[in-house]
């Protein structure tokens, strides 16, 4: 079973991901803030990450570039979701090494497109 990690610190984002995820076969691991959310990238690598970039103690963008400029973790496929639309923001998570940048308020279907191109 494909494992993701969900970074995310509002709890009914994380509920809604997790219900469609874990319906479509996906495990659902879940962090409530940044630290904690790399802590778990780290020990358990999982297959795909979907990560809110406004977050307490570390931001999304910064977890990205850990994990991206990592040898260990640089394959993991990272969903960036995030409230932040403007178009600079955008390309902050693209040069973090974000594989998607999903703008909040976000559509679950398309999210799970976008989870299922990249594990199957």
């Amino acid at each position: 079973m494909k494992k993701v990690l969900i970074v995310d610190d509002e709890v009914d984002i994380i509920e809604i991901l997790q219900f469609v995820l874990e319906a479509n076969g996906y495990e659902c691991v879940t962090a409530m803030d940044g630290e904690e959310g790399l802590k778990l990238a780290r020990e358990i690598s999982p297959d795909l990450i979907i990560l809110d970039v406004m977050m307490p103690k570390i931001n999304g963008y910064k977890i990205s570039r850990l994990l991206k400029y990592d040898n260990k973790y640089k394959d993991i496929p990272i969903l960036m979701i995030t409230a932040r639309s403007q178009e600079e923001d955008k390309i902050i998570g693209e040069e973090t090494g974000a594989d998607e940048y999903i703008t909040k308020p976000f559509n679950v279907d398309y999210v799970i497109e976008k989870v299922k191109s990249y594990l199957g």
